[in-house]
């Protein structure tokens, strides 16, 4: 999953692809380069950042899935606004990737009667206070009980499970132990819980915090992330390195 900011903040390449013909080309770039679904995303969800209001969150993605509807790569958009998703499946986007689990009110019914995937992360709090002192008992437990819980609100709501993928929610409300935790749960993870494994820790402070270095030079980490994650049982990984990760991935599945 390559992913397609069309922000000027996110934490990673906040403003490089804002503007309508650098997002296109970024993302036929991603394309060639071996990225099987194209995750783009409105507003930046970094520890801190602030709320952006539907209508400029809606004038940034809806000319980036409008022009990415035939690009014969699967789309997915990164939203947890209900109007948003709405949209979204109008403009036949093939998964919803929701940081806030479907739980805003009239979430599940936006998306309750269409075909997408749908991606269920967990996260503690909001984005502006999630990283303020995140504490768990047990932090492997606790994720598994709150994306089951969400599991049973969709299912029960009539949507079937074979849409359904789950995320840990690396760097949201999580320590760096936190986090490892949970990457070398990830079978744990998808045995439990019955629903494919998504990872998206590409270029976080997770990375820098075992390399020492910033986010520009996290890319050797970051793909030593992803690999770990498939090896835990991710099936997809969320990544802003395409080319370099496909390749590593490849190399990595040879071998098994």
């Amino acid at each position: 999953m390559g992913i397609l900011n069309v922000t000027p903040d996110s934490f990673s390449d906040g403003g490089k692809f804002a503007a309508l013909d650098f997002a296109l080309s970024h993302a036929e770039q991603m394309i060639r380069d071996g990225a099987d679904i194209l995750d783009v995303g409105g507003e930046s969800t970094r520890p801190g950042a602030p709320v952006v209001p539907a209508e400029e969150e809606l004038r940034r993605v809806l000319p980036v899935l409008y022009a990415l509807r035939d690009c014969g790569t699967p789309v997915s958009l990164d939203t947890y606004k209900p109007v948003l998703m709405k949209e979204a499946v109008l403009a036949g986007v093939d998964m919803i990737n929701d940081i806030n689990a479907f739980r805003a009110p009239g979430a599940i019914e936006a998306v309750r009667d269409s075909d997408c995937a749908l991606c269920i992360m967990h996260m503690l709090d909001k984005p502006i206070t999630m990283q303020d002192k995140p504490v768990y008992d047990d932090v492997v437990l606790e994720v598994i009980a709150f994306l089951r819980e969400r599991i049973d609100a969709l299912t029960a709501a009539g949507i079937d499970r074979d849409r359904l993928w789950i995320d840990p929610g690396f760097g949201f409300g999580k320590t760096v132990e936190h986090n490892y935790a949970l990457l070398k749960a990830g079978r744990r993870l998808v045995a439990e819980l019955g629903v494919p494994l998504l990872a998206g820790l590409s270029r976080k402070s997770m990375i820098g915090a075992v390399t020492g270095k910033p986010v520009e030079g996290r890319l050797a980490g970051s793909i030593g992330g992803a690999l770990a994650a498939v090896a835990h049982g991710a099936r997809i990984v969320r990544v802003h390195d395409v080319a370099e990760t496909v390749d590593a991935l490849k190399v990595w599945h040879a071998a098994q």
